[in-house]
């Protein structure tokens, strides 16, 4: 009888004790999840900082990245009202060249340390964007490829775990061009963790597969860290937002000047632009689908919800215009709209960028 007592006894101090260490999990999750929603107010209004450290023609050359962006282009930033900036980091250039005692290339990182501590000294936060080719990006195909990039982003977050936590941010990927989401939601749960292990105080960025959009967004199930933003990209429509650009379907090269918001009598001359019969379909879908601010902002709401029912913070950041070939009218009316929705939802925002070509 005593012996049964005993056991009981062992038993209800194990149950207590299990019960006690999941509710003290539960505390430290919801506090983790404070801190995301409050460091997320350091990221209202923001800029990327693009083909600077990333996206350039494959030159990461001291040469030019000392020219390309300065102290002067941050100081301005900051003038300008922008609160934080999206910092696109390439990862070869990270891994290659001559590679000092943590495994990353010395020349590179002390440029990027000296880009990174310009924008905090000017009262900038500041997302490490991870920020490769796709070709990189497809290495996430095999499992060595998974563990270079973990190995890569605990390295990186080791090295900026000295930072300020409340205004360094650690973006995992952007855009990972998955298609199979459960796939990325393992190597995003990886990545995250590796990022935790070296840098235990910092807010992650996390994101939706393929191109982070907001269908992407609304399929993601949030990671178990609770320390964590969560991104997504606007775009659209591309037959607005990409007008003549050459990196997309071959039509989009033949349209100049298409209006935002438009109309069937504001869109008859341009839909003649695009020889194709089937492509001139896809530009009259434009004018068809009424893209307005009203259905800007449902879709914005979409996100809202998804963050309000995950009890997660959002941000979107990039959204833009190609500027080369829209009308200069048209863009600001479509990028204030976005910004007036994004806003209206309490979702910080970082502009599509500061210099290229969808420049501030």
């Amino acid at each position: 009888m005593h012996f049964h007592l005993g056991c009981l006894a062992v038993l209800l101090a194990l149950v207590h004790s299990a019960a006690a260490q999941n509710h003290a999990a539960a505390q430290d999750h919801a506090t983790d999840v404070q801190t995301a929603f409050a460091r997320a107010q350091h990221l209202k209004r923001g800029i990327n900082a693009s083909n600077w450290f990333a996206q350039s023609p494959g030159d990461f050359s001291a040469a030019r990245t000392d020219r390309y962006t300065d102290a002067a282009d941050i100081a301005l930033i900051a003038r300008l009202g922008f609160d934080n900036v999206r910092l696109s980091i390439d990862a070869v250039p990270l891994e290659n060249g001559t590679l000092g005692t943590d495994g990353l290339n010395a020349d590179f990182l002390a440029r990027l340390d000296h880009a990174v501590d310009s924008m905090l000294a000017d009262g900038l936060a500041v997302q490490i964007d991870l920020h490769p080719e796709t070709s990189y990006k497809q290495q996430l195909a095999s499992e060595d490829g998974v563990d270079r990039l973990t190995r890569l982003w605990r390295r990186l977050a080791a090295h900026y775990a000295t930072r300020d936590p409340e205004r360094v941010f650690f973006e995992i990927l952007n855009e990972p061009g998955m298609s199979d989401e459960y796939r990325w939601a393992g190597i995003q749960a990886r990545l995250a963790a590796a990022i935790r292990e070296a840098a235990p105080k910092h807010t992650i960025i996390a994101a939706g597969a393929n191109g982070s959009s907001i269908a992407d967004l609304l399929s993601l199930l949030p990671l178990s860290d609770g320390n964590v933003i969560y991104n997504f990209h606007f775009y659209d429509p591309t037959q607005f937002t990409h007008q003549g650009a050459g990196w997309g379907p071959v039509w989009w090269t033949y349209t100049r000047g298409i209006p935002y918001p438009a109309t069937e009598s504001t869109m008859r001359e341009f839909v003649k632009q695009v020889p194709d019969a089937a492509n001139r379909h896809e530009l009259e879908r434009y004018w068809l689908d009424h893209w307005d601010a009203h259905r800007i902002r449902l879709l914005m709401d979409e996100a809202a919800a998804w963050g309000h029912e995950n009890n997660v913070p959002l941000i979107c950041n990039e959204f833009g215009v190609f500027r080369d070939f829209a009308d200069p009218g048209s863009r600001a009316n479509w990028i204030r709209d976005v910004r007036t929705a994004l806003e209206a939802d309490g979702i910080g925002w970082a502009m599509w960028d500061y210099r290229d070509n969808f420049g501030l």
